[in-house]
């Protein structure tokens, strides 16, 4: 059985969406968009961990894959 150990998300500022993707590590994730996009922005966690094939297809579902 497949390990479920990816996380879909979106980075926002306030109710607005910057960015939206899948990783394995959320935290470290936050870090790379605050640096990058803006600081003053968090990451929410979108529905429960998946398995890589899962995250992927729902980065095909969002149209960002």
């Amino acid at each position: 059985m497949a390990k479920r150990d990816w996380y879909t998300y979106e980075f926002k500022k306030g109710n607005t969406i910057l960015h939206k993707g899948i990783t394995q590590d959320l935290e470290r994730r936050e870090g790379e968009h605050k640096s990058n996009l803006e600081p003053g922005g968090h990451i929410r966690k979108v529905g429960i961990a998946k398995t890589e094939e899962g995250a992927r297809q729902w980065e095909k579902d969002e149209g960002i894959s």
